[in-house]
């Protein structure tokens, strides 16, 4: 009896897709309808802030060259993967990402810990020639980089448009965005106090060692000398005293 009810389902192309919608559905509340009770589905972790400009560029260079199918920015909470890359990534590192860096391509080595591993020094001689400082690496060299100069005079539009999405970029960052760009990668220091009220922990200093112009190997390893560097990871403590 329960086949014969069975086979009135199977046999009816309706019925089969009216079934699958209901299931479909119900399986789509029970996903969704949560989310509607939850303030943010980001806790936000202290410590965490927008990019600033020059982090931002190079973070624009990083995807226009692809990194991002090589180098997954995503540590899972696995032990090997703590072990060998660090604190397991939070979701909140990611919340101003557009779009984010996970996934789980690792011809290279994950790099969301790298900020703060190797020096300028190193970055430098890796973009330009990968197996001078790595002799297995099979990444393509970029020394085109160091020899380009940084288009920066549309920066705040970036910001601006980056707002738009969520992220709190306040009016005054957008309106001093070519000037931090600028004052980031060692131009001046006159605003620094400033600079460093709108962006804690944002590194200065001239990262391609070359202080004649703003190249893009400038913004390329500014921005990945502050990856993995704003949470606090000896003090941050997964039930709660970090969030805000």
């Amino acid at each position: 009896m329960n086949w014969e009810k069975h086979q009135v389902v199977e046999k009816s192309s309706i019925l089969l897709v009216i079934g699958i919608l209901i299931v479909v559905a119900i399986g789509g509340l029970v996903e969704i309808a949560p989310l509607f009770w939850l303030s943010s589905t980001i806790e936000k972790v202290q410590g965490m802030r927008p990019y600033t400009p020059l982090e931002l560029a190079g973070r624009n260079i990083y995807v226009r060259e692809g990194c991002y199918l090589c180098h997954s920015q995503m540590i899972r909470s696995l032990k090997d993967e703590v072990e060998r890359y660090g604190h397991y990534s939070l979701a909140a590192e990611s919340m101003y990402d557009h779009p984010f860096q996970w996934g789980s391509k690792r011809t290279g080595p994950d790099i969301a810990r790298l900020g703060g591993k190797y020096s300028d020094e190193w970055h430098r001689a890796h973009m330009i020639d990968p197996r001078s400082v790595v002799p297995e690496s099979v990444m393509p060299g970029y020394p085109f980089l160091a020899k380009t100069k940084l288009d920066y005079d549309d920066i705040g539009a970036h910001l601006k448009a980056s707002a738009i999405v969520g992220v709190p970029y306040s009016d005054e960052m957008i309106e001093n965005a070519k000037a931090d760009l600028e004052l980031q990668a060692g131009a001046n220091t006159e605003a620094l106090k400033d600079f460093l009220a709108r962006y804690p922990k944002a590194q200065v200093r001239q990262f391609d060692g070359d202080p004649s112009y703003v190249s893009e190997l400038d913004a390329l390893i500014a921005y990945m000398q502050m990856l993995g560097t704003l949470v606090d990871f000896a003090t941050f403590d997964a039930a709660g005293p970090n969030l805000r």
